[in-house]
Order: structure tokens, then C-alpha cells, then sequence
């Protein structure tokens, strides 16, 4: 496969075969040809992808993706659109956008586009206009994610997420957080467990103390349950509602949130057990695979995502980068945070090396296997 730029004249034929059978070939130029950047896809010698790109300013569109139908099914359209997305970083465009057919919306969500209209009609055909931004590629970043558990307001960690094997590590959280942040640290990921046994946020308060009195972006879960829960962690400070369970038992909920505050401010919670979703505290392991459960949700436009694998978490035995390797091939693109069972720097060089975006660290940090000193080469 390469991928090449070609004339006007080489887009008309898969223009007309794919998208406009019914018409003529030159009925198929559009205004403007002549100022586009068009771009094919070859198998060989054989024509298999088209696209023509459009660019005004920072702002760029692109028009008539078309791929010959014995071609489907082999990414050529990703990585066409990949491609684009990469020529118009290369030349300062921030936005890319399309005219998106109705039935091709799930695969622009795959790739991170949002739908930015209503449903609307050209020529009898439904489409969405659809657009991404095009600033610096997160997955290029590698964030350092300490994790603060809270019971009672105090910083604890569990062990396999077992509330009997608790283990008070700071009665003020907000000493924990200024730590991190006094060492470059930028994220945080605060667990109110208490919330999560309760089915409702509990340690709200926490949380608005330390948004209020550091810089941290905080993503905040535990017992985010329902429409309320979510609105008082964002109005206590959260940057971003950690949600689990509810995305498995009632994913029309979590889809509606998305809807309504931006699937950039939700982070997906993914507890997995032998590839398996498991649920209500890690007790229950579901028939959903982690790569059906991802895939529904990153076509509704989840852009972060978090998994932890139960038999790791709080043993400080090494993380399941093998299982995150997996996950990674299976869903290119995927911004991907490892969770549980890091126990020294050498794992998370690891899980850097493995393409992951980011790691969640608990234990590790407590119990001086890692030290903060040492995460700084990658703050």
C-alpha cells in the first residue's frame, strides 16, 4: 500500500463508482478541484482510496473519501485520513472538518471526529458535519497520573481493591496533591471510595479543596451513579468524571453524558479480568470483552480511556503491558492509560515504550518503590 498525490482526473472514476453511481463521469468534478490537494491510496498499480483535501487558512475540508468496495475492510480509508491529518498539522491547519454520510458516522467518531450539527439533506443523502482538532497529537505526550484513594477523607490504598485491606497512607489528601504538584506533577486521579460503596459521591468536599488550592487537572470517580453525581464533581473542580460500571450496565447513560458535557471531560474506567469486563468492586466478571466494551464507546467518542487489570492492582508485581499491547493493536489510535500493578521505574519506561498515553500510580509512590524525583524525566 502507498500513498500518493494524484490530479482531479484520477479521483473521478472511484468519485462516480462509489459515491454517485447513477451520474455521468463529469458530472463528478466539484467547484474548486483545481485548488484541492488530492491524495490516493494504491494496491500496486490499482487505484483504492480517494480523497480531496481543501485548505482556507487554519481551518481545512476534506471531500469524496471513497474507497472501490473489494478494497473495504483492509484501514486504507484510516490511514488515508491519518495522512491528511498529519499534511495539514505540517501546514499549521487546527481544524479539520467534512460532510459526513450518516452511515460513515461511527467510523469519523473511531477516529476522533465530533458530530458539530444536526441531522441535514443534500441531493436526498443525510449527512453531519463532523470535525476534529488538530493540535499536537495527545498520544505523543506520556502522563504521570498519581493516584489518591479516599476513605473517611483520609489518602488510603486498597489492596485488590479489598476495603478490609486498607492502608491509611496521609489523613490530609490535599498534602499528598501539593506534594505531586510541588514536584511537576499535572494530573490527578482521585478516588472516592467511599462513594463507590455508597452508589453516590461521598467525598465531594475533597475534592473541591484540592481543585481549589492546586493547579492539578483532576479526574475524580467513585459512586458516579447518576445525572447529579456527575454535575457536583464538575462543580467541584473535577476536569474530568471517572466512569466505570455505569457504562457497562447502563451505557445509554454514559452516552448521554458524553452528549452533554463533551466526550473530552469523561474518562473511561475499563476494570478487566482475563480480557473480561468485571464490575461491582471487581466481585462481578462480565461475558463483555475489553474490545467490544472499547469499541462500542469510542464510537460514541470516548477519547481516554484507562484499564486495570484485577489481578494486579495493589500487589506491586508489574503491570499487564502484554494485555495493553493487545488492546493497542486491536484499536489503533487509542489513547490508552495502564493502571494497577506498577512497582518501579522500570515499568512505566515500559509502558511508555508500548505506546501507552499515560500511567495511573498508587502504591508504588506510598510505598517508596518509585520516587517522585525519579517521575520527573517524564513530567
Amino acid at each position: 500500500m502507498q500513498i500518493r498525490n494524484i490530479i482531479t482526473e484520477d479521483t473521478l472514476p472511484l468519485r462516480r463508482d462509489v459515491l454517485y453511481p447513477q451520474k455521468g463521469i463529469h458530472e463528478m468534478r466539484m467547484d474548486h478541484d483545481a485548488e484541492g490537494i488530492h491524495f490516493g491510496v494504491y494496491e500496486g498499480r490499482e487505484l483504492a482510496t480517494v480523497v480531496s483535501l481543501f485548505i482556507t487558512g487554519d481551518a481545512a475540508q476534506f471531500r469524496k473519501l471513497a474507497t472501490a468496495p473489494h478494497h473495504r475492510g483492509k484501514g486504507y480509508a484510516r490511514k488515508l485520513l491519518q495522512h491528511i491529518m498529519d499534511v495539514c498539522r505540517h501546514k499549521g491547519v487546527r481544524r479539520l472538518w467534512c460532510n459526513a454520510r450518516s452511515t460513515a458516522e461511527t467510523f469519523y467518531l473511531e477516529l476522533g471526529f465530533a458530530r458539530r450539527s444536526e441531522l441535514f439533506y443534500i441531493e436526498d443523502v443525510t449527512y453531519y458535519k463532523m470535525d476534529i482538532g488538530l493540535d499536537a497529537p495527545a498520544a505523543q505526550s506520556f502522563s504521570i497520573i498519581p493516584a489518591i484513594d479516599i476513605i473517611g477523607g483520609k489518602c488510603v490504598r486498597l489492596t485488590q481493591g479489598d476495603y478490609a485491606q486498607q492502608k491509611v497512607y496521609n489523613e490530609h489528601p490535599l498534602e499528598v496533591a501539593k506534594e505531586f504538584e510541588d514536584n511537576g506533577v499535572k494530573r490527578l486521579h482521585l478516588v472516592d471510595l467511599d462513594g463507590a460503596k455508597k452508589g453516590a459521591v461521598v467525598n465531594w468536599k475533597v475534592l473541591e479543596t484540592i481543585a481549589g488550592k492546586t493547579g492539578l487537572v483532576i479526574d475524580f470517580g467513585g459512586g458516579i451513579k447518576s445525572g447529579a453525581d456527575v454535575e457536583i464533581v464538575f462543580q467541584s473542580g473535577a476536569a474530568l468524571a471517572t466512569i466505570g460500571s455505569v457504562a457497562v450496565k447502563q451505557p445509554e447513560l454514559f452516552h448521554s453524558w458524553l452528549r452533554q458535557y463533551g466526550a473530552g471531560r469523561m474518562f473511561l474506567g475499563a476494570d478487566v479480568k482475563e480480557e473480561k469486563i468485571a464490575v461491582g468492586g471487581w466481585l462481578e466478571t462480565t461475558e463483555l470483552s475489553i474490545y467490544d466494551f472499547l469499541r462500542n464507546h469510542l464510537a460514541h467518542g470516548v477519547k481516554e480511556v484507562f484499564c486495570t487489570d484485577i489481578a494486579k492492582d495493589g500487589l506491586l508485581q508489574g503491570p499487564s503491558t502484554a494485555l495493553y499491547r493487545k488492546i493497542l493493536e486491536a484499536l489503533p489510535g487509542l489513547r490508552l492509560t495502564a493502571s494497577g500493578g506498577v512497582s518501579h521505574i522500570g515499568d512505566v519506561e515500559e509502558l511508555q515504550a508500548a505506546g501507552l498515553a499515560g500511567v495511573i500510580i498508587g502504591k508504588a509512590i506510598y510505598e517508596g518503590r518509585i520516587t517522585l524525583n525519579e517521575l520527573k524525566k517524564f513530567l
